[in-house]
């Protein structure tokens, strides 16, 4: 009788599996059938798309280069220390992750507003924010640094602590230790959490067109000839940015396998 439970727990788990897989595949497989090919070689070779698709790649960069650099050694700072509400600063850091992305604009519209402090600040002193790729950076950054936060933390965890002692018994500074011990057994990891915040940056729309509807990204072009041509303009500049996720989906994957086997070693 247990058996007979077992098999049938099975059997159910591999039908919801599949509907997993059926739900994620399928939406994606019929993107890439909707519209012809050629209409998409065509749409590689339209100024305005390869003009918003350079931009997302650009400020998604700029916005993973940010979060690593002020992520990894804050992240370093809390894994390897103890301290009171450590619980509640690691949630707030979080709290990005569950806004809603219009919300999330609004929020820092609220700050960079020229109605208030810093945007009047900033203004008075002739930076302008909104509407730039500046404003574009900071609304995929808010959105996905808490991605590159926890990945930091998880790569960390990994590192052995008395390696570090072992390096600072031997003279070497905490900072040589870093860049010679931890760093380079961390960087797997690490790379993950910049590939992964790389893609979050890059997909996000909510956020960036409270701040900045113009210049453009693709998601927001990809809204814009959707609402005003329908279909059949919308999929090709699709097909290319989903083509891009999914290369960056596949260097994921092949870098977490890799540094899957080397835990195992």
């Amino acid at each position: 009788m247990f058996n007979g439970k077992m098999e049938k727990m099975y059997i159910f788990s591999l039908l919801s599996g599949f509907l997993i897989l059926f739900f994620i595949v399928f939406p994606i497989v019929s993107t890439f059938t909707w519209t012809d090919l050629g209409l998409v070689f065509q749409a590689m070779k339209d100024p305005v798309v390869l003009e918003v698709i350079l931009r997302s790649v650009k400020t998604a960069t700029i916005t993973m280069a940010i979060a690593f650099f002020f992520s990894v050694p804050f992240a370093y700072y809390v894994v390897r220390h103890e301290f009171k509400f450590k619980n509640l600063l690691e949630s707030i850091i979080d709290i990005p992750m569950v806004m809603p992305h219009t919300v999330a604009g609004i929020a820092l519209l609220t700050v960079l507003s020229p109605k208030k402090d810093i945007g009047k600040f900033l203004a008075g002193h002739g930076v302008d924010v909104l509407g730039t790729e500046s404003a574009i950076v900071l609304a995929m950054l808010f959105v996905s640094i808490s991605l590159m936060f926890n990945a930091s933390k998880e790569a960390f965890k990994w590192v052995p602590v008395r390696m570090e002692n072992v390096s600072r018994s031997l003279g070497a500074s905490h900072f040589s230790t870093f860049m010679r011990v931890t760093f380079p057994l961390a960087w797997r990891d690490l790379l993950s959490g910049m590939i992964i915040t790389w893609a979050r940056a890059i997909s996000e729309f909510g956020a960036v067109i409270i701040l900045a509807y113009h210049p453009m990204i693709a998601p927001t072009l990809i809204y814009e000839r959707y609402t005003n041509y329908g279909m059949n303009y919308a999929i090709p500049v699709t097909v290319i940015l989903l083509t891009l996720s999914l290369l960056i989906f596949i260097l994921l994957r092949v870098v977490s396998l890799n540094n899957y086997k080397r835990r195992l070693q």
